[in-house]
């Protein structure tokens, strides 16, 4: 009876619901059943509902585009309704009382049984002391074994003594009776097929699959072969032995299957510990990013998932491991809501403060001081830059809003400034007139104006801007050759200079002439190029623009001291 409670209890313990409907129908099943629920079927209930009622689900937040959303979290459960849990805690109720009463009225049965075995081995036991002077002894007997076989339940802790003792009473009956060996033989005869029978069934039961079911049905057979009457003296043993060696080979598969069972649970207790320490090892202080909570929610689910694979610990340890477990998930989303709810009102800021640079933008866009909003708008550009995400269902209308604003003002500048191709031809005219006047002196015979003016010329030539690319060779060959004819070129090719005031005129009037060129590049740049790689361009160009201002100031000063 013990065997068979236990595997009972296996059997139910490690069933799996996966759904509150699912447990909810189970006990209301229970409740419908004329019989008592084991205890572990009650706590493996308890637990499969609690595991799933109490299962949380965590989202995300929003993100600028290009960025990883953030996935679906898949958490231990979903089912949360309080009404589940009301009918549950009821139904529970409602059986854990049926069960305290079915219990109650089992031990009353029990008692009231064993006190009528124990008046049938009394009534056994006066027979056989006048079995050989009665010839109605065999009837008697035979009512009495038949009335024993109809009791069944009886306390556990009483079975095997009442069962030797009336075994013990039948022996001495039989072997005592001398009067009516016709009819003893007969009983003999039919006790020895039963219990060859009784062997057979046992020995089948060694080779079934189901191993639990084979244990129930052997206890069966015990309890049968049990109270089933004595053959022979000289076959006793021997049937005995072959039930008992059939029971041995049942047994021990059992026995095994329960080690098996019991290592089972070891080794997923050491994979559900496992999985425990990895969500534990989590370094909050390093996840800062979406994209870095979108990696550790991918790796949280992963490991959710495979610890649902995972079969049962032990019926000592599965709640616990699991209460661990849960309470990691839990912080985890609870770590990562935080961290969006943080992140939707940093959003919040970057949309106002972005709607902001738009209104500016928009205020600029129809200025006609070109240089001055060039640079304001560039500025725009560059907080806009540093300003963090906006909520998604905004990042695209408030971009859009931002770039309208900056284009319409370089486009409109850009078709009230030369073309860089029509300024190359300008430059060029300029720099042939140049060279007609260089042309025109008589290297041989320069007056001390004539050399004043031809430092001019030079002068004039380094401000001049860049002429098309394909002439540009052409046009410094040129230019080197009349310096050099002039005796205006130094032994290097470079061109001497009358004084260190004229060297920084020179250059400061080039970096006037270079800035002016990025200028007018950069308008035609904000209309033909937009979106980051354009903004990237116009930001690199507004950064070389700064840089040689900064350097013509600095010559200018230094021209003004000369």
């Amino acid at each position: 009876m013990e065997d068979i409670e236990k595997s009972s209890q296996i059997a139910e313990e490690h069933k799996v619901y996966n759904t509150i409907e699912d447990i909810l129908n189970r006990m209301q099943q229970i409740v419908g059943e004329s019989v008592a629920v084991s205890r572990q079927e009650l706590e493996g209930l308890k637990q499969s509902f609690y595991k799933i009622y109490k299962g949380k689900d965590t989202g995300a937040g929003s993100q600028e585009p290009g960025e990883d959303k953030t996935a679906p979290v898949e958490t231990l459960s979903a089912e949360t309704d309080p009404k589940s849990e009301e009918l549950f805690k009821s139904l529970m109720h409602i059986i854990k009382e049926k069960r305290a009463a079915a219990q109650q009225a089992l031990e009353a049965m029990q008692q009231e049984n064993l006190k009528k075995k124990e008046e049938i081995l009394n009534k056994l036991e006066a027979l056989v002391e006048r079995v050989e002077s009665d010839p109605s002894a065999y009837n008697e007997f035979k009512a009495l074994q038949t009335e024993w076989k109809e009791i069944r339940e009886i306390p556990q802790s009483a079975i095997k003594d009442m069962w030797q003792r009336f075994q013990q009473f039948a022996e001495r009956f039989y072997d005592i009776q001398k009067l009516n060996n016709e009819f003893r033989e007969y009983d003999f005869k039919k006790n020895l097929e039963i219990k060859t029978r009784i062997c057979e069934q046992a020995e089948e039961l060694c080779s079934s699959e189901d191993i639990l079911s084979a244990q129930r049905m052997l206890q069966k057979l015990h309890q049968d072969f049990r109270e089933t009457g004595p053959v022979a003296k000289e076959l006793r043993e021997e049937i005995w032995n072959r039930f008992k060696a059939a029971s041995a080979s049942v047994n021990k598969r059992h026995q095994q299957y329960f080690d098996d069972l019991k290592q089972n649970e070891m080794e997923n207790l050491s994979k559900k510990e496992s999985l425990c320490t990895q969500m534990e090892s989590i370094d909050f202080d390093k996840i800062k990013t979406i994209k870095q909570w979108n990696a550790k929610t991918d790796m949280v689910i992963a490991l959710q998932k495979e610890w649902k694979e995972i079969g049962f610990a032990s019926y000592k340890s599965n709640q616990k491991i699991f209460e661990r477990f849960r309470k990691s998930c839990d912080l985890f989303f609870e770590k990562k809501a935080a961290f969006f709810g943080q992140l939707k009102d940093d959003m919040a800021v970057n949309l106002e403060r972005k709607t902001a640079l738009c209104e500016q933008a928009e205020s600029l866009k129809d200025s006609t001081e070109w240089k001055e909003t060039a640079e304001k708008l560039a500025a725009l550009q560059k907080e806009w830059k540093e300003i963090g995400a906006v909520p998604r269902k905004y990042t695209v209308s408030i971009w859009n809003r931002f770039e309208a604003a900056c284009d319409c003002f370089f486009e409109r500048r850009s078709k009230e400034n030369v073309s860089p191709r029509a300024q190359e031809a300008a430059n060029l005219k300029q720099k042939k007139e140049i060279l007609e006047q260089l042309r025109g002196f008589d290297a041989d015979n320069l007056s001390d104006s004539d050399k004043i003016r031809i430092a001019e010329l030079v002068q004039n030539w380094s401000a001049v801007g860049h002429v098309p690319y394909k002439l540009k060779d052409k046009m410094a060959e040129n230019f080197k050759s009349e310096c050099k004819r002039l005796s205006v070129l130094k032994n290097d090719g470079n061109i001497k200079e009358t004084s260190s005031k004229d060297k920084l005129i020179r250059k400061y009037e080039t970096l006037t002439s270079e800035i002016q060129t990025y200028e007018n590049n950069l308008g035609f740049l904000s209309v033909s190029q937009s979106g980051k790689q354009g903004n990237k361009l116009v930001e690199g160009i507004l950064n070389k623009i700064e840089e040689l201002k900064k350097e013509a100031q600095n010559l200018l000063q230094l021209i003004h001291q000369q």
